[in-house]
């Protein structure tokens, strides 16, 4: 008996220290080691949102990555923020307060009145621009790792805010000049600026999605900005639209938010048209859904057509 056990034992000990057992032992490992990764159907997209979280530090490098590259090797940076505006604002305040004979807000000057409807149209006309070509120039970047897309227009949005703040202070500063300063409504300006943001991400987002498989839209964008600044009252008070179309003009969701802006920065001169401003809301609700709900549809075929 005690001859039979000391076979089996060398039997069993000879097994164990064969090669073959050694795969077997780096399968148990790695089965362990998988046990840390979980793959189901449809998880991605359960995590979605909450993965635009986790992305944030890609968020904040691409958003730092575009402002650096918008100013880099110009010859005075920053100064174009303010150029771009104060010849717009010359030229408004010529052509329609001089020329045309427009009314402003109240007592406020004509020029304070014009800018403060230009701070909210180059903010959603920066970001349309922006946001359009976004994915296109990050190619590189989409087909080779996974993040979620809509990190890359978001982050485009930080530069039309970067020149939105130098642009505040060049309105401040035109306050100053001319002693009209404004009231307690400015406290509620960044609700305002954050319905810009809103107003203009929707229809981002659709023509950015597009843009990916029709590259016609990188011509066609230009065209609906420069169109945009004067049917949207930009350079003019929206209160001289008869009140037979006034409703119907302010479906443009840019008039309500240049309504609030003027609203906040003009101490009380200017009055907000609330059914159309209603209206605005509406609009721009239903265009922020449906810019998400394309630009969420078409994200996983971005890989293949970049």
């Amino acid at each position: 008996m005690s001859t039979l056990f000391s076979k089996t034992s060398s039997a069993n000990a000879e097994k164990a220290a064969t090669p073959v057992d050694a795969p077997a032992a780096s399968g148990t490992i790695a089965k362990e080691s998988e046990r840390l990764i979980v793959l189901a159907p449809g998880r991605a997209e359960r995590n979605y949102w909450s993965d635009l979280w986790r992305y944030r530090e890609l968020f904040a490098i691409l958003a730092w990555r575009d402002v650096a590259v918008r100013y880099k090797q110009t010859a005075i940076g920053m100064g174009w923020a303010l150029i771009r505006p104060f010849v717009a604002m010359v030229v408004f305040t010529i052509i329609f307060g001089r020329l045309a004979g427009l009314p402003t807000e109240g007592d406020a000057p004509y020029p304070i009145m014009v800018f403060a409807g230009m701070l909210p149209w180059f903010l959603f006309s920066s970001i349309l621009s922006d946001a359009s070509g976004s994915l296109i120039g990050n190619a590189n970047l989409i087909s080779k790792v996974y993040f979620p897309r809509l990190v890359i227009p978001a982050a485009a949005a930080v530069v039309a805010l970067t020149d939105f703040l130098v642009n505040l202070l060049m309105l401040a500063a035109l306050m100053i000049w001319y002693g009209f300063l404004p009231g307690w409504r400015v406290l509620l300006l960044p609700a305002f600026v954050l319905l810009a943001i809103m107003a203009s991400l929707g229809p981002a987002l659709w023509i950015t999605a597009l843009n990916v498989k029709y590259r016609d839209f990188r011509y066609i964008i230009p065209f609906i900005v420069q169109f945009g600044v004067y049917v949207s009252p930009v350079g003019f008070s929206s209160s001289v639209i008869p009140e037979n179309w006034r409703f119907f003009y302010s479906l443009n969701p840019v008039v309500g938010v240049i309504d609030g802006f003027r609203w906040c920065l003009l101490a009380g001169e200017s009055r907000i048209y609330l059914p159309g401003f209603l209206a605005s809301l509406c609009v721009v609700a239903l265009f922020l859904w449906h810019g998400v709900r394309y630009f969420r549809a078409t994200e996983r075929t971005f890989a293949d057509m970049v």
